[in-house]
């Protein structure tokens, strides 16, 4: 599939929860729609909840989407990852997700997404949290209201 956006060559994970209320999984689709009009390449955990709904918004705005799956099997990837990356690490690969990007916005999840921003602390990259992370003393990353505040912030050089 050919992009009708030019890619600008940054890469933009996006990590979240599996299981998401519906205000999430819409905060999802527009933070991937949002990063593919700018032409970035959204990458992801591949599966469902945050992951899903970002790789749909991104996909459907004709942005590219790669999805870094836990897995042995390409086909465990939702629809809208355009590339499949199968490591069969189990939950070893978040920090794949995160360690090549260059920026990386975190929406709600649970002790994977935390170890995925922990991961990408260490490695020096910005994070941008939809709402509100707090990761305790010493320890913050941006924090954005909107998914237009997010996305800016991480594209933001």
């Amino acid at each position: 599939m050919t992009s009708s956006i030019a890619v600008d060559g940054r890469y933009v994970a996006v990590i979240g929860g599996t299981e998401v209320t519906p205000a999430v999984e819409a905060d999802a689709e527009a933070v991937g729609r949002l990063l593919a009009e700018a032409g970035v390449i959204v990458v992801t955990g591949g599966r469902e909840g945050v992951a899903a709904a970002a790789s749909r918004g991104a996909m459907e705005a004709g942005g590219m989407t790669v999805g870094i799956l836990p897995g042995r099997d390409r086909d465990e990837a939702n629809p809208w990852v355009q590339i499949a990356v199968p490591t069969g690490l189990g939950e070893m690969r978040n920090a794949l997700v995160v360690m090549d990007a260059d920026a990386v916005i975190a929406l709600p999840g649970a002790y994977g997404t935390l170890i995925e921003i922990a991961f990408a602390l260490l490695a020096n990259t910005k994070v941008v949290g939809l709402g509100n992370w707090a990761l305790g003393e010493g320890v913050s990353i941006l924090s954005g209201e909107t998914p237009d505040d997010v996305v800016r912030l991480a594209l933001d050089r």
